[in-house]
This record gives C-alpha cells, structure tokens and sequence, in this order.
C-alpha cells in the first residue's frame, strides 16, 4: 500500500526552506537586535510553545498592533504556523475604526507594543469578553499594566521549541481590512497556500531585470507589515535567502543610515515614502548608498517627476500594482523581451507603468458595463485572476458576489496593456473625473502637471460642475513659489506636445503645504475633496 504523503503549501515550508539553504543569514531590527535564520526558527517554535502555554488555539485569531518590528515578524510565522489567524491591525486607523476591526475579526487574543497600550486600555469595557492581551516593550522590561495577560518575551524565554504541527494549506492564515479609500474597510483572508503561491512568484520576478535580485541583496521593506502582508516580502526574503532590515517606526533619518550601515541594496514603498526619502535634508550624504538602490513603487501610481528625480539620484526604478484583495502584487514592470528590444529612454517609461503580469497571473481589460475584452490600448476596467486572490469579503457575501461576478476578481480601477504588453492604471473607476460625456484620467494629468521643476506633489480630483457635469481641480504642493498662470502655460505646452488633451487642463490650482494622507501613506482624495467642498 502506498505511503504517499500529500505535500502542504504552508508558511513553515518557507520557514524550512530559509534556514536548510541560509542559515547564518540575517534579519536585522534596527540597531537593537540581529538573529541568525535559524536562531529565527528556533525563537519562532518558542513562540509557539509559548502561545499553546497561553491557550492559543488552531483557528483562533490574534490581533497584532505594532510598528515593523521583530515581534511583528515572528507573528508572520509562529501564529500561522500554529494554525491560527494573523490579523494585521492597521495602527493608522482612528481608535474606534481600530476597535471595530478588532471586533470583526473576532480576535481573541492581541500582541501590543508598549506605546500602544493606552488605545487598548480606554478601550477596555468594548474588547471582546475574555481578550487576552500579550506586551512587550522593545528594551525587553516588563509592561506595567493591569490589561496584560502575558510578556512577548517571556513566552519565548520561558519556552522548549515547538513540534510543527500538519495544517492544511486551505486553512485560513491571515485576515486584515482594506485601507477604506473607497468606503468602509473590508475583511479579506488569505490562506497559506495562496501566500506560499504569492511569494514564490514575487521572489521569481525580482530575479528579472532590471531589478536581478539575488540571495546576495539586502532588503529594508518600507510598506507597513499591517498593510496587505507588507506585499509579501517578510515571506519573500526568507525563502529567497536575503538579507533583511526592520525598521521600526519610520524615522527617515534612521532609515538612510541603516541603509548605509546594513548595505541595503532593494526596497519596496509608496510613491510618498520614496519623495520623503529622497527630499530629506540628509540625503545628499548618502549619494553613495542610492547609486546601488533598487525599488520597487506600489500602491499608487508613481508620477514621472519623481521617477525622473530618483534615477538623476541613480536609483533604480520599477512598478508594480496590485490591491489588497490580491494579496497583493498582480504585476511587476521587469523588462520582458519586447521590452529588451527598446532605447532606454522608451525602457524608462515602461518601468515606470504598472508592469506586466508576474508568474500565474491573468489579467485582462474589459469593459466595465458589457464586460467585453477591450483591445490592446484601449481603456476599460482591470480584471484578474491568480491562485492567491481572496475569495471573499470576510462575512459580506453581497460585496463578495460583486467583486467576483462572472468569475474574475473586478479590481475597480481603469486602465488599458499597451503594444508591449504592459499595464496602464489612469484612474479608479470612482476617481476618474467625468466631463462632458468623457473621463479625464486624473493618474494622467497628475503624472503630466508632476514634470513641471517647480512641483513636489500633486493631486487631482473632480468638482461638480452644471455644465461640465465634473472639472478637475488641482492640488500642489510647490517646491518653490509657482503661480497658477505658469502652471497652465507650462500645461498648454504640454497639450501642444500631444502628451494630454487642453481641455483636461484644471480649472483651478491650489496650493497647500503638504498632502493629507491615508493610512498607508497614499494620498488621500477624499479629505482632498472635502477640502473643495469647503472651497466652493
């Protein structure tokens, strides 16, 4: 009789995988703490031990609110590989937003930094009945509080390395809720064989030009690791066999030095992180450290003006795109071989798209009413299918129903593939400015108005207008004093180019001293809308 064994795609295979073929690899948390790849794995099996001591249970879910932090990250491995839930808390959440994120994930236990405690104590009479509440402070002292249930480090301490146990690569190991830009966040969950699948096509495509990532790279990820599994890469860099670097809460400073300190070679961010890196006041001292840094740019379209910026800076840049329904990466703009035949200046452009589909993704353009596939060039909406996609809103079968209708992920943004086989993002469907019976693309515009040398940021959005239906209106943040007429000549020349349409030139411009952001960093149009509204 046969004693086949039916392999598991669970998150401790990366785990073992790291630690047979890189042992004496390092993850780095700031300059407080060094682990070894298998001092990792023996201090996430203690972990483990110490959770199950705690009464940690299979299919529970635990809650973790934190920076990105060594603690963090021995969540992304010890909690589903006991077989419970990680619920990534999104700490730039307002507390009642946090709270009822808590409550709809149902979790029963939380992992709390120190500096966090306060939010959970106010909220003490609301958490669920019997939450157990695990601190840590990063100097290893005891947390003095009433609320704590067990110390971080003591359930590493005081524990013997825990025996894996056999989990089911279906079962669920991950769930947290969408940043909400769109309306009310939403729960979505991942199991380990959709993040297994996810991270061996992203560590597969890094390997691509230009980005040629190889286990001698060192990585400083700056996406929040509340934020859609921080795009895969605290799984990506241990089955790559890479360097790691944690840097904690975001202080830019820090951050340029430990990217000197560390040899960090790759990064990953939002287009807002890369302009708050590269504008610093330190970071002409560390010319040295971006003529070997490579990044890739999520999250939101990444505008030409600051691309152009980073590489004079020498920096290497690429795109990618993906949504937290999608765990998230969909695409990566690594050269593919039409894009090896082009001059650089036209390579440029197309590293700068939303990239061509990464291993095991499809991805088409339809239209958005008659979901008929549109031609190359053509706009319509982005639609997706993957082995890592969610496949539902966490207890919303109607949102769920919707976002899978007729059995392809509608990922609500508009865009078209050009000749080379690289996908365009020009707007969501919920942002694209209607005038006139037409869209203007406000990624477009946004990308265009970026160019001028006088613009740090920009942002577009639509104000209703009676004949119009919509008008664009500008917002920019000035690098140096510009006044509304230099700005529209310098677009007009641009329509002369053919580079938009004259009629998409705003109505309006206004200047403010720094754009109101979203909790993953990302702009954030509807505090900008609310802004014109008072305006008007």
């Amino acid at each position: 009789m046969s004693e086949y064994y039916e392999y598991q795609l669970t998150i401790d295979k990366i785990l073992d995988s790291g630690v047979r073929s890189f042992p004496d690899r390092e993850i780095v948390y700031r300059d407080l703490r060094r682990y070894t790849f298998l001092s990792f794995s023996d201090s996430v099996k203690r972990l483990m031990t110490g959770l199950k001591k705690l009464g940690v249970k299979e299919g529970d879910t635990i809650g973790v609110i934190d920076w990105d932090t060594d603690v963090y990250l021995h969540s992304y491995y010890a909690i589903p590989m006991l077989g419970s839930i990680l619920h990534t808390v999104n700490i730039r959440y307002p507390p009642e937003l946090i709270l009822k994120t808590i409550l709809q994930a149902e979790d029963k236990f939380l992992i709390v930094r120190d500096e966090f405690l306060p939010l959970v104590e106010r909220a003490k009479n609301l958490l669920p009945v019997g939450i157990k509440i695990i601190t840590y402070s990063d100097t290893k002292e005891k947390v003095k509080s009433s609320m704590s249930d067990a110390d971080f480090w003591d359930l590493i301490d005081n524990s013997e390395p825990s025996e894996i146990p056999q989990i089911n690569e279906n079962a669920r190991a991950t769930i947290f809720f969408t940043s909400g830009t769109t309306g009310e966040p939403k729960g979505v969950w991942f199991t380990h064989r959709k993040l297994v699948l996810h991270a061996m096509s992203v560590s597969l495509v890094g390997a691509r030009p230009p980005l040629n990532l190889s286990s001698n790279d060192v990585y400083l990820i700056l996406v929040p690791m509340f934020h859609v599994h921080s795009w895969g890469y605290p799984y990506v860099f241990m089955l790559s066999g890479i360097k790691y670097v944690l840097p904690g809460k975001y202080d830019y400073g820090l951050i340029l030095r430990l990217m000197e300190k560390e040899n960090v070679t790759f990064s990953a961010m939002v287009p807002t992180i890369l302009y708050f890196i590269i504008t610093h006041p330190d970071a002409q001292k560390y010319l040295h450290v971006f003529k070997r840094w490579k990044v890739v740019i999520g999250g939101s379209a990444l505008p030409e003006g600051l691309a152009r910026k980073a590489k004079e800076l020498g920096i290497t840049i690429t795109c990618g795109y993906g949504l937290s329904e999608t765990c998230p990466v969909l695409t990566v703009s690594y050269c593919n071989s039409l894009a090896e035949k082009l001059d650089d200046s036209v390579k440029f452009l197309e590293q700068i798209t939303a990239g061509a589909p990464i291993p095991l993704v499809q991805l088409k353009i339809v239209d958005p009413i008659s979901n008929e596939e549109k031609k190359i060039n053509e706009i319509g909406e982005v639609v997706v299918r993957s082995p890592w996609l969610t496949q539902e809103y966490y207890k919303d079968p109607e949102k769920t129903k919707a976002l899978w209708r007729g059995g392809w992920l509608h990922t609500g943004d508009l865009g078209y593939i050009d000749e080379y086989g690289y996908l365009h993002i020009v707007d969501r469907e919920k942002d694209a400015i209607k005038s006139g019976g037409e869209f203007i693309p406000s990624l477009l515009l946004e990308n265009v108005i970026s160019l001028h040398p006088k613009v740090s940021q920009v942002a577009v959005v639509g104000k209703k207008d009676e004949k119009w239906g919509e008008r664009p209106v500008a917002f920019i943040v000035p690098k140096e004093p510009v006044s509304e007429e230099e700005l529209r000549n310098f677009l007009l020349e641009m329509s002369n180019q053919g580079k938009i349409q004259k009629w998409w030139i705003p109505d309006k411009f206004i200047f403010i001293q720094s754009m109101p952001l979203t909790s993953t960093n990302k702009i954030d149009k509807k505090v900008l809308r609310e802004l014109l509204d008072k305006n008007m």
